[in-house]
Parts: structure tokens; C-alpha cells; sequence
């Protein structure tokens, strides 16, 4: 019989198939997304995981932490105010970003906006001249810092504030702060929404409705449309939520999905701000937020009041290492500086975190699991220890329990474990446990309910070969992204 030659289009394509087969690519097609996932910008905002906050403003001058608005431009006069040093102690700390407090709640402005005669440009500081704002976001470019700003939505100076004209003039200002100094990668709202206050001379209390005054649908498109990649946070999102506390730490189990419906800045659900909606409508994790004194602001009272090493590292791990990313607030003093005791502590808290996770002990090392998706090796539990976070191990369609395993090769000593979802396709995992293998017999030696985004165990240190991880509950089929061991200075 005569053979006849392959057509062309069929060559082209084994080979295309045999190319893309010979580099890696999936065989069996990946999980499908179980339910709301993160954009975009959750995914860049994931990755700065810890990032400082800046109060600073008349209050400073002060001595207090809520101003009532009839505060006098003339207070504001920081004879060092250097805010590249702030941004020098952010990056030498480890933080990847700062939010100024732009407006508080006594609407002193820290730039010059002409909307509003309370601001920088009728304080003696530079004359007039200066703009914080400006100051700070070039800093933050100067140093590799994202920038960010908070605008208080309650005014306790204007005076058409909690009427329908203020509204205009909070977006005006937002316009200004989002065209004027480049890309703003966060807008930070809180629920101090109407009150007593001095209102333009008028003394008095005045309240508005949280769920209808801000009209904040039209106000958070507004910020959308100026900033695209913008991640916007209150205890109602709509991008990330408050923890439900100012202690800076989360909770377990800690779910990134929540129902937005009804919830604003100020109006929400406290069990869902702590513990997100699990199959919410919406991803919508959790920021945590927390000071490194006592008030936001700083005050020469507390300067002995400064977080002890144990505390922050205590707050990190319930922060962080919950999944949720940490915004530690560093009020600068009248100086216009950092004070020397919060650099100390924040140092400190650095070298800790640095030398604690220098060395991924089960980088590179061999991964098994007992559940492969497919028999492909695409999603192979080599993927853990890879070293590269976005690949990931997944399992069939049906399976909803498994078990993954790392060889450390020979005894290592330990006290730190990192387990990530590979959250791009939802978030699965609903309890789990972690073991490991110390002379010969397997103990436990953590466990928790959600992993989401990122779980770092402390656990207690030991002397172990192999490390297994066991998801005991899953909503569907499991997937992770990294495996990782570490441990810490003693």
C-alpha cells in the first residue's frame, strides 16, 4: 500500500504540541475558579505585605489626636521636617510603601489645595511654600516606596460639611491628590463620619447617613478612573477591608471573600470584617492596621511607650502571617522626623525578620503529594519548592483532602513554616495541619483553618528530615503555591 504524507497542518501542529508539552505546559487544563477571585491590583497589593502609615498634622502641635477643626494654620511649623527621612526608616525596615495622612478629621490639609484656606499654604512652615504631599511621594520614588494617601471623608473644619456641597468638595480634593503627585497605589477611608466640630465658626453637631451621603459608588469609580490600579480600603472595600480592629491582627479563619452588599466606610458586619464572608460575593481581604505607640500621633508623653520588639513581631505574625497585609503606623514628631526610639524598634523588628527568613530550608528540595492533577507534572508537587511562587501543585477535580510532603534531605533545625493557595484560582483550603518527622517519628507541629494568600506558622523549633502538610478540608479541589521552612534567630 502507498504511503501517503502527513498534511501539513497536522505536522505543524504535533510539533507545536510537542514544543509546548517539552517546556512544561499543562496536558490537563487547571482548576476552574471556585467563586470570587483577586484582580489585578489584590495581587500587586499581596505583595507588599508590610507598609507604614504616616499621622502627622496639626495634632502633632497639639498634643492631641482628634483636632475639632478651629485649630489655626499658624500651628504647623516642624523645624526639621525631612520627609526623606521617613521614607529612608520605611525602606531600611523592610516596609515596601507609605499612606500619609493627607486631611484628618480637622481638615488641616498637607498640601496646598485651593479648595480650602486650612492647609500648609497659610501655615510659617517654608512661608507658605511647602507641600508634604509632594515631599513625601518623591521621597517614596526616591527610595522604591509605593505611595499612598488617606482623606478623611469627615471634615470638623468645613463648613458645609454633612451638606450635599461638601461632597464636591471632598472630590475635588481627591482630584488633586490623584492627578498632581503620580501613582497613589492605595486611598485609605475610615468610618469617623459626623460629629461635633467647629464647621466654619458654626460649633456644633452634625450628622449624616453613612449609607447614602458620600454617594461613594460615584466617589470610588471617581478614584478608578484617576488611578486605575488603585486599591481602595474601609470596613465597607470595596477592594480591601478593615480587620474590625486597631490591634493590627487577624484572624483564623481569615477568608479574602466578603459580601459587599450594604457595607460602606463605618457600616458593616464585625464578624465578617474579622473573619471575611466565606463564598462571599466579593474578594475583599484584609489590611491590618496599628500603631507603634499607644495614639497615632505622636506625643513626647509616649516616647517610652514604644512597642517592644515581641509585640511587633507578635503583630506581624497575627497580621502577615494570617494573610493579611500589615500597615504599621510611624507618627513623625514636631521635628517633622521619626523619633529615635521608634527607628530603633523598627530596626530591630528588621534584622529579626531579615535573618528569620534569609534561608528556605525546603527550596529546591524534593516535594511529593499523594494526589497529582492529572498525572501531570505541570501541577506536580515539585512546584512547592521550586522557589517560584506563581507555579503551583493541584489536584483532580474530586479530591478534597490531600496530603503534600517535603524531604528536607538531612535533620534541619526549624521554627517557620510559609504555605500559600494559589489564590488566582479562589480560595479552597478550610483547615489543615503541619508535621514533622523528628527521629524518625512523625509529630505535629501546626494547624489552622484558612490559608489563603499566605500562612506563616510559628512553630515550636525542631530537628526534623521531612515536613508534611495536611489539607483536611477543602471547599474544592486543593492547590498550593509554595512550601516554605525557615528558621528563626533564638
Amino acid at each position: 500500500m502507498k504511503s501517503h504524507p502527513m498534511p501539513f497542518v497536522l505536522v505543524a501542529f504535533l510539533l507545536a504540541w510537542t514544543m509546548l508539552t517539552s517546556v512544561g505546559a499543562a496536558q490537563v487544563p487547571p482548576p476552574a475558579p471556585l467563586g470570587a477571585v483577586p484582580s489585578k491590583q489584590h495581587l500587586a497589593w499581596y505583595d507588599l505585605e508590610y507598609y507604614g502609615f504616616i499621622h502627622f498634622t496639626l495634632n502633632t502641635f497639639t498634643d492631641r489626636e482628634w483636632g475639632g477643626g478651629e485649630e489655626s494654620p499658624a500651628l504647623f511649623n516642624p523645624s526639621q521636617l525631612d520627609p526623606d527621612q521617613w521614607a529612608r526608616v520605611a525602606k531600611q525596615s523592610g516596609m515596601t510603601a507609605l499612606i500619609l495622612t493627607a486631611k484628618h478629621h480637622d481638615g488641616f490639609c498637607l498640601w496646598p489645595s485651593k479648595y480650602t484656606e486650612h492647609s500648609v499654604k497659610n501655615s510659617p512652615w517654608k512661608n507658605g511654600q511647602g507641600d508634604v504631599v509632594r515631599e513625601l511621594s518623591e521621597a517614596c520614588k526616591r527610595h522604591g516606596l509605593k505611595f499612598g494617601v488617606y482623606l478623611s471623608p469627615w471634615d470638623r473644619n468645613h463648613a458645609q460639611y454633612a451638606r450635599p456641597e461638601y461632597i464636591t468638595y471632598y472630590r475635588n480634593q481627591l482630584r488633586e491628590l490623584l492627578t498632581g503627585y503620580g501613582e497613589i497605589f492605595e486611598t485609605w477611608y475610615d468610618g469617623a463620619n459626623g460629629g461635633s466640630g467647629y464647621y466654619g465658626g458654626a460649633n456644633e453637631t452634625r450628622r449624616i447617613d453613612g449609607r447614602t451621603y458620600y454617594d461613594w459608588t460615584n466617589t470610588w469609580k471617581l478614584v478608578r478612573e484617576l488611578q486605575p490600579d488603585n486599591i481602595r480600603f474601609s470596613d465597607g472595600g470595596p477592594d480591601i477591608r478593615w480587620v474590625g480592629n486597631e490591634r493590627g491582627t487577624g484572624y483564623d479563619p481569615n477568608w479574602a471573600t466578603f459580601n459587599l452588599a450594604g457595607r460602606w466606610p463605618g457600616i458593616s458586619d464585625q464578624k465578617s470584617l474579622w473573619h471575611g464572608d466565606q463564598g462571599g460575593t466579593h474578594w475583599v481581604p484584609a489590611e491590618c492596621d496599628v500603631s507603634i505607640r499607644p495614639g497615632w500621633f505622636w506625643h513626647e508623653s509616649q516616647n517610652d511607650q514604644v512597642k517592644s520588639l515581641d509585640s511587633l513581631l507578635d503583630i506581624y505574625y497575627a497580621s502577615v502571617g494570617l494573610g493579611c497585609n500589615l500597615l504599621l503606623n510611624i507618627p513623625p514628631d514636631r521635628r517633622g522626623l521619626i523619633h529615635e526610639h521608634d527607628v530603633q524598634r523598627l530596626k530591630e523588628l528588621a534584622d529579626v525578620l531579615e535573618k528569620t527568613f534569609a534561608t528556605d530550608l525546603a527550596r529546591g528540595k524534593p516535594a511529593t503529594a499523594d494526589n497529582v492533577r492529572g498525572a501531570d507534572q505541570h501541577f506536580a508537587a515539585a512546584r512547592l519548592t521550586d522557589g517560584d511562587r506563581s507555579t503551583y501543585w493541584a489536584a483532580d477535580d474530586n479530591v478534597l483532602r490531600g496530603t503534600v510532603e517535603v524531604d528536607l534531605g538531612q535533620p534541619e533545625e526549624f521554627d517557620r513554616v510559609r504555605i500559600q493557595e494559589h489564590i488566582e484560582l479562589g480560595q479552597r483550603v478550610a483547615e489543615f495541619t503541619v508535621e514533622a518527622r523528628v527521629d524518625g517519628q512523625w509529630q505535629e507541629i501546626g494547624k489552622g483553618f484558612t490559608i489563603g494568600s499566605r500562612r506563616i506558622l510559628r512553630t515550636p523549633r525542631v530537628t526534623a528530615d521531612r515536613l508534611r502538610v495536611n489539607l483536611t478540608k477543602c471547599l474544592a479541589c486543593p492547590t498550593l503555591s509554595t512550601v516554605e521552612v525557615y528558621n528563626s534567630p533564638k
